[in-house]
């Protein structure tokens, strides 16, 4: 309006300048032409200041929407849902450890993701049957004789969380192994009374992490052990979540220890049956870790209720049959605040399909939900190519995503970082910023106390 405005007011000025000079050569219709158009710019200059107000009043409104909200149009008779927030997140790992105990390149990771436009960090703080922080739990359980710190003796979790809420970003730890340790390990050594095993015995199993021993979910030992490490970690640190994966979960092939298997007994008045999938058996199963999470979600809300309780399972069918995890019914009862999908596929078509799931389109109307993408791992890298056609098909569904693991993202990565690093821009080319949880209950501390 403004520039309609001054080209006006230069058109009444030059014909003003005609005027004046009784050029009689001009022809009628011209200066027709330049009453109307003295006579316009009238007008526009008295309406001028009101526009102006409009235009202004309009672009506050517009600059105070929330980049990080993804709002999306609701059916026409529809309750209102709440904006859902766009995930852009990171895992960073034991492989990333190299970064993580090095404060300057914890801040270089933490710019770097901030001005890719990334949003959450999902650090890991236990793994292999140990924790990744100063933890007066894991010291007396007798489990971890050692204790995890940054090249100068600082303690690792607190550093990324204070630099990752300095550049804005959500720091939500990341519970990895769940239920699942090393046999090796102290914890398994040290308390094999935890542990739960098959019908033939054996106590292990083979997964991506090599052999692996599995702590009995229905034990109230086990399950206090879990419990308070977690709780440890929401009062003591200034997280904004807590996060648990497929592992908190237990392969369809365990539960035959002996504490399992009197407690079946007890409530149902007959023993587990040897086909280790019977339907009943595995609901039984199933309803007991699903229990569990209910409880474990209830004591995490009574500390901090606004903190994020994150799922990152596998897809739901899969889940249920082979590691008895209803994270559906988790969802249905309330208890997750953000689901993350582990699809590391890298074919195109079965990922586009296993994101399309009808399970996935339900939860994403009701929680912020995200697809988690494999960016590269120790023995095989990821192309650019295949993560940005995998981050397109999540956008194009309206979901969010997150990167397994940070070291992968370019700095182990078959492209040079910096090709990597500008493609990142492009997917992620506007800023998705997420609201930390309002703290309503004190931290009773800001670090955790050392063992």
């Amino acid at each position: 309006m403004s520039i309609l405005y001054h080209k006006s007011y230069q058109w009444c000025e030059v014909a003003n300048v005609f005027k004046h000079m009784k050029l009689r050569l001009i022809p009628q219709a011209w200066w027709r032409m330049y009453r109307l158009q003295r006579h316009r710019g009238r007008v526009l200059k008295r309406l001028f200041p009101l526009l102006f107000l409009v235009s202004f009043v309009t672009v506050l409104l517009v600059n105070s929407l929330t980049p990080a909200i993804a709002q999306e149009a609701a059916p026409s008779g529809s309750i209102p849902q709440p904006p859902r927030q766009e995930i852009r997140g990171v895992w960073m790992t034991n492989n990333d450890f190299d970064t993580l105990r090095n404060r300057a390149k914890v801040q270089d990771a933490v710019n770097q993701l901030r001005r890719l436009n990334f949003n959450t960090i999902y650090p890991v703080v236990w793994n292999s049957g140990y924790v990744m922080y100063p933890s007066a739990i894991a010291k007396g359980a007798g489990i971890q004789p050692f204790v995890l710190r940054g090249s100068d003796g600082h303690d690792i979790l607190a550093d990324l969380i204070a630099q990752a809420h300095r550049q804005n970003l959500l720091a939500i730890p990341w519970f990895e192994f769940g239920f699942m340790a090393p046999p090796t390990s102290e914890l398994a050594l040290n308390h094999p009374d935890w542990l739960t095993q098959k019908r033939d015995g054996s106590e292990t199993s083979i997964s991506a992490a090599g052999e692996v021993a599995w702590l009995n979910p229905f034990h109230p030992k086990v399950q206090q052990f879990i419990s308070d490490l977690v709780l440890e970690i929401v009062t003591q640190y200034d997280v904004d979540g807590i996060q648990f994966d497929d592992h908190m979960s237990l392969p369809y092939e365990f539960g035959y220890d002996k504490y399992t298997v009197a407690l079946y007994s007890q409530e149902t008045k007959n023993n587990p049956p040897a086909n280790a999938q019977d339907a009943a058996w595995m609901r039984w199963r199933a309803d007991k870790i699903t229990a569990f999470m209910v409880q474990l979600n209830q004591a995490v809300k009574a500390r901090k209720p606004n903190v994020i309780f994150s799922v990152s399972p596998n897809y739901y069918d899969f889940a249920y049959k082979f590691q008895l995890q209803d994270w559906l019914s988790w969802v249905q009862q309330n208890i997750v605040d953000e689901l993350i999908v582990q699809v590391y596929r890298p074919n195109l078509a079965s990922f586009t399909a296993t994101i399309s799931r009808p399970e996935i389109q339900q939860v994403q109307q009701i929680i912020p939900t995200g697809i988690g993408i494999m960016a590269g791992s120790q023995k095989s890298s990821v192309s650019m190519q295949q993560i940005s056609s995998q981050v397109r098909a999540a956008q194009e569904r309206g979901l969010g995503v997150a990167f397994f693991y940070y070291q992968s993202l370019w700095n182990s990565a078959p492209e040079p970082a910096k090709q990597r690093q500008a493609t990142f821009q492009t997917l992620f080319w506007t800023p998705a910023l997420r609201a930390r949880a309002r703290i309503e209950l004190p931290l009773s501390t800001t670090s955790a106390q050392e063992p």
